[in-house]
């Protein structure tokens, strides 16, 4: 099974962008982010004619995620990430497919920091932990899967010495990064490539892809479970050079055997839209 996330930055006007890659790379699921769309000009038609069902959470003009799954209709269990009833923003999505709970996310960026963005990165990385530990404590294999807008390690950076104070790569966010890891997730890319400096986003500006000036900042955190079946995982770096590219590659994962008998059920038993 292979499983993917890519931020699209735009879903319909990178449209043909992400049609080509799913022809190309065929993944059974994927997790998109930063949809810029609202729900009622969401692709699905055209997504729908690729052969792939999708759940979304759109919002016009930012934020939105999306789950894809070739062949089938994702189950939605959740839209919305718990514990700030006021926060309308749509950067966390759930669904089951063929018997994993997949979590779709887009971390908020933060930046300026310190300030008031910084302030809600921090409290959204604090829910978003603590309904993690929710998930690791369910009996069905989970993926928490999207942009966490997180550099973990100073591999995942091109020059960290210019990134101390960037909201993606302060200790306060590494740490709780690091907290979240400690609930028992994988780090699934990091894990297969443990030494090397691999990256899933390069700016726009100052020719970052052409000097390979990259962030690893799209990641797949697989629950233990999931993560004794995990046989590969890479970085579809070809897609950032595509014509009118997203600013992020696809990150995708290969799984082995299938799901065990009845997650589907327990899953959409024990989560709620």
């Amino acid at each position: 099974m292979k499983i993917a996330t890519f931020n699209v930055n735009g879903v319909n006007g990178r449209l043909p962008v992400l049609l080509r890659w799913l022809a190309e790379a065929e993944p059974d699921v994927v997790c998109l982010q930063e949809l810029k769309s609202p729900n009622e000009k969401f692709p699905n038609a055209a997504i729908g004619k690729a052969g792939y069902g999708a759940a979304w959470h759109g919002q016009k003009s930012w934020n939105g995620v999306a789950i894809l799954a070739r062949g089938v209709e994702p189950i939605t269990t959740r839209r919305g990430l718990p514990g700030e009833p006021a926060d309308l923003h749509s950067r966390y999505i759930e669904a089951v497919v063929d018997g994993i709970l997949i979590g779709c996310l887009y971390m908020p960026n933060g930046n300026p920091a310190p300030g008031p963005k910084f302030d809600y990165k921090l409290r959204w990385f604090t829910r978003f932990a603590s309904y993690a530990a929710e998930l690791m404590e369910l009996d069905v294999p989970v993926a928490l899967i999207g942009d966490f807008n997180v550099m973990p390690t100073e591999l995942d950076v091109y020059k960290p010495e210019r990134w101390v104070d960037d909201a993606l790569f302060r200790p306060e966010v590494r740490a709780s990064y690091q907290r979240l890891l400690a609930q028992g997730w994988t780090d699934a890319l990091r894990t297969m490539h443990p030494a090397e400096r691999i990256y899933t986003f390069w700016d726009y500006f100052r020719n970052a892809w052409g000097r390979d000036a990259g962030l690893r900042i799209d990641h797949i955190l697989l629950s233990p479970d999931l993560a004794r079946r995990l046989v590969a995982a890479e970085v579809d770096r070809e897609v950032r050079g595509y014509a009118k590219a997203s600013d992020h590659a696809p990150v995708w994962v290969e799984l082995t055997t299938t799901a065990r008998s009845g997650a589907v059920q327990g899953a959409a038993r024990t989560s709620r839209v």
